[in-house]
């Protein structure tokens, strides 16, 4: 693997200065802890790792890093290259674009952002310093993994630098649906999205985030997937999730140092006799914090028979003081807890403790072993490790998790008791559930989570990242674009010549003829149907037209020819002397929920029009101003595909057209299923659209397959115009000399 070079906002330390006095200490949050945790295990040192190097930006002066921070880097067992940004372009970079619209638009708070054009001004010149930085530094061979929406843009400036740089990129956290990402400047969204499309693997936490990312991508660039890979500027790339590990072993194994044990002793005898509850989170909006406190007062006011026997431990992290927002924030959770604590506390007793500082490890796992019930409940959270953290420290299997089903760590803890964070009921109701829970269930549902964060730690997490990683460009080192050169022809022109039973299936338009302004203009030219006839004359030859033109339209114009004809995408097909036989039954109910969808998409995009067939309805745009289509053709994507959700039919983006279809059929089955009743020993696949791609992968190496096109394909071969096609076909039947054919 060459060199892992790991790209984050800050590096994994801060350097605190007290005089003449320097302290170097490990920065918190999960990204660090994971990859440190990665860093230091046996894994990672008998990985095909040569080098470990991590880059972000300095909070110290670069005075400091010759004098005194790179002198003391030597033990570590990672190289630092530090990025110094002006404070000022930092500011509005962090707490600007990143902190004040990329936070709260993905995390669903809308009202919060603040679009200033200064903001993303910044975000990119700090995107770029990171790129340019980079540039400097990798080598072939070198993996980059670029973490979080700090650096959203960095994979393409990347990527435009070193083309061949293996780059991997990982979200830790949500990625909005498109109905949330389409309020940010189209600008804007537009880069993020081909700032992401410039890494070979882009990492989310949950399917969720995934569907999210695939969908804006369609929407917004016209980029389709196929499962989780797209094909996207003659690269394929892969989305897929990841759920975020912990260090299970460090948290699990904690219970047993002495140093916990005497700090969780500690914690039970000040709260004898009571049952704890325990929230751990950064001072943030998403965090839920507000109404986490309203749930647990509605819990006091519904159940006054837990009074004096509960206490609910409120740790607050400090985080990012130094915007007003946060600190209005603070003001505002401290009246609550004053306000609750003065409602219901007794001479002897107070609901909430409340503290507002760092939690050092040890007394961090002390309260998650003393604590009966964990109360996790975001508002919005893209994994929270509190709540696996949490599991992982209950060696007894005794303590129950109440979880945000907002959180992305939800999708894996699905033993907690789930939560709507906002329902004070359902919290409250979720409480008293925790607090009766019989100790034989807890522990159930408490082994089947510590077993599947066991089985995913972090260790496990970046190998699964760093493999996939591998793979994808395996994959597209596989697929990557082959031209029809001279000297691959001649094999071709060869083995077709050799051959004693050959199938030619063939794509119409953009294959055969070039498209046109309407469909009805693109009839067959006097040289294609001669071409076509002379080589279905062959008897060796099987030709078959394989196309999404209806039935009528290729009888009248190649219904003639000695040849086989499908239409509409294998809905229809006529064998070659036979007559016209449905693939599918044919139903026309469905079109009439389609129709009035398209007729008012032809009405809101100038040129546009629609074509209905027996088996298919198609929008198409080919004639209008291309911007406005492409957009509208992306509105029409959304609205279709959400009406057709749990029904038979299927929506098809196709080269400037939209069908709908019934699913069931395409050009692959019907490619296939012709191929096998023929068993040729040769044949050729050619074809130009998203459709033809069903042929190339169904035939895989049964066929010569060729796309015209100039991006990447999963056929073998491409040529890059339309015009090539017909003398290729008509160069197939032009006899071996006697040396080619000994050569052959």
């Amino acid at each position: 693997m060459g060199r892992l070079i790991i790209v984050s906002n800050r590096l994994p330390f801060s350097v605190d200065r007290d005089g003449e006095q320097v302290t170097i200490r490990q920065s918190s949050g999960g990204l660090v802890s994971a990859i440190k945790s990665y860093f230091e295990s046996d894994q990672s040192a008998n990985s095909a790792i040569t080098e470990k190097a991590w880059m972000g930006v300095a909070d110290f002066s670069s005075e400091d890093w010759d004098s005194e921070v790179a002198p003391r880097m030597a033990k570590y067992d990672f190289t630092s290259y530090p990025l110094f940004v002006d404070k000022a372009v930092y500011k509005d970079y962090y707490n600007g674009f990143a902190n004040s619209v990329l936070w709260p638009l993905f995390h669903y708070f809308p009202s919060l952002v603040e679009y200033q054009t200064h903001y993303y001004e910044a975000f990119v010149q700090v995107n770029k310093a990171f790129a340019d930085k980079l540039d400097e530094i990798v080598q072939p061979g070198d993996t980059v993994w670029i973490h979080d929406y700090q650096l959203m843009l960095l994979p393409e400036m990347l990527r435009a630098k070193q083309p061949d740089i293996n780059i991997g990129f990982f979200l830790h956290i949500p990625f909005p649906s498109y109905e949330i990402l389409r309020l940010m400047p189209a600008e804007w969204k537009n880069a993020i999205l081909k700032g992401l499309m410039g890494a070979d693997l882009i990492g989310f936490h949950t399917h969720d985030y995934v569907q999210h990312f695939m969908q804006s991508v369609k929407m917004l660039l016209g980029v389709d997937n196929y499962f989780y890979t797209m094909q996207y500027q003659d690269r394929l790339i892969k989305a897929d999730l990841f759920p975020i590990g912990i260090d299970y072993k460090k948290f699990h194994n904690a219970a047993y140092d002495s140093e916990v044990l005497e700090l969780r002793n500690d914690i039970k005898r000040n709260f004898e006799n009571k049952k704890i509850i325990f929230s751990v989170d950064r001072l943030d909006y998403t965090k839920g914090l507000m109404d986490r406190l309203n749930g647990f007062e509605y819990f006091l006011q519904q159940n006054p028979e837990w009074m004096e026997k509960i206490v609910f431990v409120l740790n607050i992290v400090p985080s990012r003081d130094e915007i007003p927002a946060y600190l209005e924030r603070k003001r505002n959770i401290e009246e609550k807890i004053g306000t609750l604590n003065g409602k219901f506390s007794s001479i002897s007793w107070q609901p909430v403790i409340y503290r507002y500082n760092h939690l050092p490890f040890n007394e961090l796992c002390a309260l998650y072993q003393a604590a009966d019930v964990a109360l996790i409940t975001p508002l919005r959270d893209g994994m929270n490790l509190v709540a696996k953290e949490y599991v992982a420290s209950c060696t007894t299997q005794r303590g129950v998790l109440v979880l945000s089903e907002l959180a992305g760590a939800a999708s894996e803890l699905n033993e907690a008791l789930l939560v709507n964070p906002t329902d004070v009921v359902d919290v409250s109701n979720a409480i008293v559930k925790a607090l009766n829970m019989p100790l034989h269930e807890q522990k159930n549902r408490m082994a089947l989570m510590q077993k599947r964060l066991a089985d995913y730690d972090v260790v496990k997490w970046v190998n699964d990242f760093l493999e996939q990683l591998v793979n994808i460009r395996k994959e597209q080192q596989k697929l990557a674009t082959k031209s029809l050169d001279d000297k691959i022809y001649k094999r071709i022109h060869q083995h077709y010549q050799k051959a004693q039973k050959r199938c030619l299936l063939l794509d119409y338009d953009g294959t055969l003829v070039s498209f046109a302004r309407v469909p009805q203009e693109a009839v067959p030219s006097k040289e294609l149907k001669e071409l076509l006839y002379r080589l279905a004359s062959d008897e060796k030859n099987h030709v078959v037209i394989i196309s999404g033109r209806d039935a009528e339209v290729l009888e009248k114009w190649l219904g003639h020819l000695p040849i086989t004809l499908v239409a509409e995408h294998g809905a229809s097909v006529k064998m070659k002397n036979d007559v016209w036989q449905q693939a599918i039954p044919s139903s026309e109910k469905w079109k009439e929920e389609i129709r009035p969808i398209m007729q008012m998409f032809v009405s809101r995009c100038v040129g546009s029009f629609v074509e209905e067939k027996n088996n298919t309805i198609a929008w198409h745009y080919r004639n209008t101003p291309p911007d406005l289509g492409f957009s509208r053709s992306r509105e029409l994507i959304n609205n279709l595909s959400l009406m057709v959700q749990n029904t038979m039919l299927q929506v098809i983006d196709g080269n400037k057209v939209i069908e709908v279809r019934m699913s069931g059929f395409d050009k692959g089955v019907m490619a296939l299923r012709i191929v096998n009743d023929l068993n040729p020993d040769f044949t050729l696949c050619i074809g130009d659209d998203t459709t033809d791609e069903d042929m190339f992968k169904a035939l895989g190496n049964k066929a010569y397959s060729i796309k015209v096109s100039n991006g990447i394909t999963a056929a073998q071969y491409t040529v890059f115009s339309q015009k090539k096609v017909l003398p290729l076909l008509d160069q197939l039947m032009t006899p071996l000399t006697e040396n080619e054919y000994a050569g052959a």
